[in-house]
């Protein structure tokens, strides 16, 4: 194991630097910058050193009120707009985007801790591909075409905006997350406010501020940046918000539900995953080693979709966990703006010491092949924990069902293939999972079973604009991204003409009157 360490770069943004660009707040509404009136304030800590490198107020719920009202007050105007003026609006933004995206780029890793050449190379460019896709996606918002279904009626399904959506966003990819909160919604006519996690509000104003530099309306795009418990709740309970999506934990969303429910919203719920990555005995081992690493590893661990559980064919098992454990030796743990760093810290402290918590306890009933630890040295300051492999576990074991949300990878073997697949599917949740064959049919066969809203074969993680993400069972319904993201922030209205001009029909003798 390799540790780049904390040198310092230019390429990090200093404490002055940063309060210069976010001094007027962490709030955003109506089109201009806002303090939060709550009375308390939070620290942006970066998670690679400790140290603070923002303090800024709270939102409120009076904070909450401003921009919900700032929202339905766009509503009106933005839901009228055409699809072309809408899809020229988001051309627009893209540009914005691709014009800033060093700066977006430079603050993600900052308040996340991510390495740069992910952000540079993965967070921004997926941002900038979002907001391009859905520019071209603002123009197809159809319905289905006319037709004489009842013979003397001809009906069409109209599709319009919702309202105002209530958005909450989690700390893992902030930047993207408020992308595949903000696009659909706007791209199909809503207005929106969004909570992003108090850790990483940075980029969400970044993101924010972009929209109206790109000449989207003030009030259509709105940020507060507040405590689940108060900015949250009131945003999710708000009676001018049409619709509530939120990304985050399971135990988190079912709150959510309960209140969105007991105001009758629509609801959109991402949650937590479990992501099985089953290879089968006739794989290609060094991909699978490779994609289970990389699978694994991605933002430290710290996403829904990461590999976490591997199940590996009796054959191939020893052999897989030997080269995964090799590969993980050689990852570089470092500073964020470092070009060698590969693998930044975790979000925090207590994120760290709960991943810990759950390694600590594996090695009672399991196998800690390598990692297991927080580094030594000059990296003790920040919460860098190291890529850990756990082999032998049990299936029903904390480790194996439970979402660690950490850079720590489960292999479990098992023997015939029906096993392998009623093991993928044997945890509440069904986010994303993969699929590792060179047989087809095999291959096919595990797309058909396991239980989840994306299935990988032969690779892990990748995702792209024109498909959907989300879940089953525990980790949630509806889909980000994509056209069918529409489903989500879209009322259907069936239209239906009488085509008959006839004032005395035969069905009214159904309730009055003889034929």
């Amino acid at each position: 194991m390799h540790n780049v360490g904390n040198a310092g770069h230019t390429d990090t943004p200093s404490r002055d630097e940063v309060g210069k660009r976010f001094s007027n707040g962490a709030q955003y509404i109506a089109g201009r910058p806002a303090t939060g009136t709550s009375g308390r304030s939070n620290a942006v800590v970066d998670p690679s050193t400790g140290v603070e490198v923002h303090t800024y107020e709270l939102a409120g719920a009076e904070d909450v009120d401003r921009a919900v009202a700032a929202a339905r007050a766009a509503f009106p105007g933005w839901s009228t707009a055409t699809p072309g003026e809408r899809s020229d609006a988001l051309h627009r933004f893209a540009a914005v985007l691709a014009e800033r995206a060093e700066e977006f780029a430079r603050y993600e890793s900052l308040q996340c801790g991510k390495p740069l050449k992910l952000t540079r190379e993965f967070d921004v460019p997926g941002t900038i591909d979002n907001a391009s896709f859905f520019a071209g996606a603002a123009r197809h918002l159809q319905g289905q075409s006319a037709g004489e279904y009842s013979g003397d009626h001809t009906s069409y399904v109209r599709r319009e905006p919702i309202g105002v959506v209530g958005s909450i966003a989690p700390w893992n990819y902030p930047l993207q997350m408020a992308a595949w909160k903000i696009l659909p919604a706007i791209a199909a006519g809503n207005t929106i406010v969004l909570k992003p996690a108090e850790l990483t509000p940075l980029t969400s104003l970044l993101f924010a501020e972009a929209a109206t530099d790109a000449g989207i309306p003030d009030g259509v795009v709105n940020i507060v940046t507040g405590t689940g418990k108060e900015a949250g709740e009131h945003l999710v309970g708000h009676p001018d918000v049409a619709m509530t999506s939120f990304t985050g934990s399971t135990a988190v969303g079912r709150r959510v539900a309960e209140i969105a429910t007991s105001t009758v919203k629509r609801l959109h719920l991402e949650l937590g995953g479990k992501a099985p990555f089953v290879v089968f005995d006739d794989a290609d081992l060094e991909a699978a080693v490779h994609g289970a690493v990389a699978g694994a590893l991605i933002n430290t661990g710290q996403d829904c979709t990461a590999a976490t559980r591997a199940y590996v064919q009796r054959p191939l098992y020893e052999e897989f966990v030997r080269g995964a454990a090799a590969l993980m030796e050689t990852v570089r743990l470092g500073d964020p703006f470092a070009p060698g760093t590969d693998l930044g810290p975790l979000i925090s402290h207590a994120q760290r010491d709960r991943v810990a918590g759950f390694v600590d306890r594996a090695r009672a009933y399991a196998r800690v092949v390598t990692g297991g630890a927080a580094p030594d040295g000059e990296l003790e300051g920040g919460a860098y924990y190291r890529p850990t492999l756990i082999a032998d576990a049990r299936q029903d074991s904390e480790i194996v069902q439970c979402e660690i949300f950490g850079p720590v990878l489960v292999v479990v073997p098992f023997d015939g293939d029906d096993e392998g697949i009623r093991l993928a599917n044997d945890t509440p949740y069904g986010l994303a999972a993969s699929a590792w064959s060179r047989d087809v049919y095999r291959a096919n066969r595990a797309t058909r079973e396991i239980k989840a809203g994306c299935v990988w074969v032969n690779d892990h993680i990748p995702i792209i604009s024109e498909m959907p993400h989300g879940g089953y069972k525990a980790s949630g319904f509806g889909k980000d991204m994509s056209s069918y993201s529409f489903e989500e922030y879209t009322q259907i209205k069936h239209v239906m003409f009488d085509n008959t001009a006839v004032a005395r029909k035969d069905w009214h003798r159904t309730i009055f009157g003889d034929r």
